[in-house]
């Protein structure tokens, strides 16, 4: 009979827990698929397998909030939620809109219970979902939205739906106005669920133009249909209608809306810009979350046979020659803005737990809870960074997924779709 009283202890890494206030050398013990304990030392013998991790970082597991991982049913949009998730070191993925209330059923049966990844969703607020990425915009008009079919569909499904997902951006306004988002927003207050807001041009404008629309209008007037808790998606976008107005100033009313309550996430991906950013974080606008935003247009995935040729975003492919990124590479982005490590973990642990009502279950390292940990390379040296508009950043610190433990179980970071360091 083993007597001894742990499954795994991860020694020696440095363990960074913001829920737990902790940031500091220690062992990580595993039981059950659970946190057993967390202490400065734990004796080897206690432990059925001991993994060194000396020289690493250990995580609470990371959770992005930001994916497409609808695979097949929205075409080369949806990636394997396992490439996202735990073969790149993240424990609970969230989807984005990829889901609406018709095709629900189906992700929950074909996506998040066959994934080894967490994966949860906020709804899209439109019938069609995230089909194709959006790639046809018509599809996403009011009479697109059924608010008493979404709010049925959220309320049954707490377990997976987390949120309601929603656009504002000019394409959509310069066809329907506000109405949509005004929509969403209906949904999200009786389905009583954050709704996350996706700003920065997203479809083309329509062959009348703007119709009397302004980008630059977009922000304020959407930020009075949200609550607290909602979420301001694509702070650094480089496409219109974002954080920043056409003088290169960030709007007046999005602090006001941070100090009200509202919260900021990254969303990385195709739209984020170095030169965005670096004009908006003297303003005060710090992300709150942080997701990795990673999808089929931005990510070298197979292209499935019949799915259209182009996406507007291929001209301005994300990192140009290095199109592979991540979360940890997002998070080495916010590092390389300036952002200390200790501010961007709680942008991937406690902060998008607490977005998503679950700070009680993951997102710390906590005894009790899942044994859901992100173990990450912490390398130093000069890393050439770029983002979609070719600016190139040098790194003085790349982050890097080594393994990761789901409920206990050990996956190695080895999705195809990482990105690879790429030495200044």
């Amino acid at each position: 009979m083993d007597n001894r009283r742990y499954d795994l202890v991860l020694r020696g890494g440095r363990v960074i827990c913001p829920a737990s206030g902790i940031d500091g050398i220690r062992d990580v013990a595993v039981r059950d698929g659970r946190i057993a304990a967390v202490a400065e030392t734990i004796l080897p013998s206690a432990a059925a397998e001991v993994i060194d991790v000396a020289g690493k970082l250990v995580l609470p597991g990371m959770i992005d909030t930001h994916a497409h991982v609808y695979q097949y049913v929205t075409g080369r949009f949806g990636l394997n939620p396992d490439m996202v998730g735990v073969r790149s070191g993240v424990t609970t993925v969230v989807d984005q809109g990829g889901p609406s209330c018709m095709t629900l059923p189906g992700f929950r049966h074909f996506i998040a219970e066959r994934s080894q990844t967490q994966v949860l969703a906020f709804l899209s607020a439109y019938l069609v979902g995230g089909l194709e990425g959006h790639f046809y915009p018509n599809l996403y008009s009011p009479d697109g939205v059924d608010i008493d079919a979404t709010v049925k569909s959220a309320t049954e499904n707490r377990d997976l739906v987390r949120g309601i997902k929603g656009h504002a951006e000019i394409g959509g306004f310069a066809r329907w106005g506000i109405k949509v988002m005004e929509m969403a927003a209906e949904i999200s207050r009786r389905a009583d669920l954050p709704l996350y807001v996706h700003f920065g041009q997203l479809w083309g404008l329509p062959e009348s133009g703007a119709n009397g629309e302004d980008a630059d209008t977009i922000v304020e007037r959407v930020i009075p249909l949200l609550r607290p808790g909602d979420v301001l998606a694509h702070p650094f976008t480089r496409h219109p209608g974002g954080f920043i107005n056409e003088q290169g100033e960030v709007h007046h009313i999005i602090r006001r809306a941070m100090e009200a309550g509202l919260k900021v996430d990254v969303g990385h991906g195709s739209h984020f810009s170095y030169r965005v950013a670096r004009a908006s974080l003297p303003a005060g606008v710090i992300p709150y979350t942080l997701g990795a935003d990673m999808h089929g247009y931005n990510t070298e995935v197979p292209q499935p046979a019949g799915t259209p040729d182009e996406h507007h975003d291929d001209e301005n492919h994300p990192f140009l020659g290095q199109a592979r990124f991540s979360l940890t590479q997002a998070m080495s982005s916010m590092m390389a803005l300036g952002i200390p490590l200790e501010d961007v973990v709680p942008m991937v642990t406690s902060h998008p737990a607490e977005m998503l009502r679950m700070g009680d279950r993951i997102g710390a390292l906590k005894v009790g809870y899942a044994a859901d940990v992100s173990v990450l390379h912490d390398d130093r040296g000069r890393f050439l960074l770029r983002d979609n508009e070719d600016t190139r950043v040098i790194a003085d610190r790349l982050l890097r997924p080594a393994f990761c433990l789901r409920a206990g179980r050990r996956f190695e970071a080895d999705s195809p779709i990482l990105p690879q360091a790429i030495a200044a």
